[in-house]
């Protein structure tokens, strides 16, 4: 089953994990993150298995997130809360991620791509 890799087309790092799959030949489905934004239960399955808490899948560094305010509002929300934001706004999401359906990954470090995704 080839990987889905949720990417923004304009974002560097998207473009670095991108170059990384496919210089090492790894399948994958590209689904822009903006156009085609997770569901509410697509971002809570992501999370689920990603081992990473809800507030980690936020694009801490853009625009809509400090229009926002959204460093003062994390703190005290919810999980339901934030997966709210998130599948509102594909901008909010931070990027690439990439999974099977099993493994997650959020952002991109070289090192996790080469553990998780190099098979």
């Amino acid at each position: 089953m080839p990987l889905t890799f949720y990417w923004y087309p304009n974002c560097g790092t998207c473009k670095k994990a991108k170059k990384w799959l496919n210089d090492h030949e790894v399948s994958y489905e590209a689904v822009h993150i903006v156009e085609d934004t997770p569901g509410k239960d697509k971002l809570a399955e992501l999370i689920g298995k990603s081992d990473q808490p809800a507030r980690k899948f936020f694009n801490t560094s853009g625009k809509k997130y400090r229009e926002l305010n959204l460093k003062e509002k994390l703190p005290s929300a919810s999980e339901d809360e934030m997966i709210q934001w998130l599948s509102e706004d594909g901008m909010l999401i931070k990027r690439p991620i990439v999974t099977d359906g099993e493994n997650v990954t959020v952002g991109f470090k070289e090192e996790q791509f080469e553990k998780i995704w190099n098979k």
